[in-house]
């Protein structure tokens, strides 16, 4: 994983503490083991061949499963057991509070704790054990592994400057703010970390956009339950051809915990 990477020998090395001929030596090994050539090199560098990026995938999965599995049993012998609910700052707000007290009211359900992450975390919280459940968002979030239940369905609104003329309409399409002159759309990261092309500025957390939205230098398009977390310099405008977006409590599909299943129950019908 680390050359896979990095796709530079030496900088693979000096992340794992080791010197690069033994770690040259184990990529030899492991390729003639397996069989297959998993990087190409050259003058130009290191690049992954069609099997090299099989192996970085499924090798990221084992990794994360190994973790996970330290992670739950450390937790599992805490006598103060509790449940961690991963969840994008600012987002589904009042849907968070309603469930968080709806939980309370539940026998069965343990005390929950809220661990608030920027876009896209979610699942690599689940993912390594370091949260329980999760809210997530359908079809924007990565929910492969995943067991869902549906909470609610909703609308987009786009957050745009008060200033603006745009914060002066009733409505918007997504016409309308593709292209607006001096004010972009922001570009989150994908889930393989790089950035959509476009003009707008790069972001990957909430504060660093709200203040952007504030000095009049991008515009989003959320959820419109996501809107909690928006300042006074910020107007949202419903977007009435935007995609619906569904907020699920996610959960890996492979969990046993009655704790989960408590949890989820008392979730229905929210």
């Amino acid at each position: 994983m680390a050359v896979a990477e990095e796709l530079h020998f030496g900088r693979a090395a000096d992340r794992l503490g080791i010197a690069q001929p033994p770690l040259s030596r184990a990529i030899r090994q492991l390729e003639q083991r397996l069989g297959v050539r998993l990087l190409d090199r050259n003058r130009r560098g290191v690049a992954l061949t069609e099997a090299g990026s099989v192996l970085l995938r499924e090798a990221r999965e084992a990794l994360d499963a190994v973790t996970a599995a330290a992670h739950r049993t450390q937790r599992a012998a805490d006598p103060t057991q509790h449940l961690v609910l991963a969840t994008k700052a600012g987002a589904s707000h009042e849907l968070l509070q309603r469930l968080l007290a709806k939980a309370a009211s539940e026998p069965g359900v343990p005390p929950v704790e809220v661990l608030l992450c920027e876009v896209g975390q979610q699942a690599g919280l689940l993912r390594s054990g370091r949260a329980d459940v999760a809210l997530m968002h359908r079809p924007v979030d990565d929910l492969s592994g995943f067991d869902t239940e549906v909470l609610c369905t909703e609308g987009q609104v786009a957050i745009v400057p008060a200033g603006h003329p745009l914060a002066s309409r009733e409505q918007l399409t997504l016409a309308d703010v593709a292209d607006v002159p001096g004010l972009p759309i922001a570009r989150w990261p994908r889930l393989d970390g790089t950035y959509p092309d476009g003009p707008g500025p790069e972001v990957h957390t909430q504060s660093q956009l709200a203040q952007l939205v504030a000095l009049g230098k991008t515009l989003l398009v959320i959820p419109a339950s996501s809107r909690a977390w928006q300042w006074p310099e910020h107007v949202a405008v419903p977007v009435v051809d935007a995609p619906e977006i569904t907020t699920v409590l996610a959960w890996p599909a492979s969990s046993r915990s009655q704790a989960v299943a408590a949890l989820v129950r008392s979730a229905t019908g929210l």
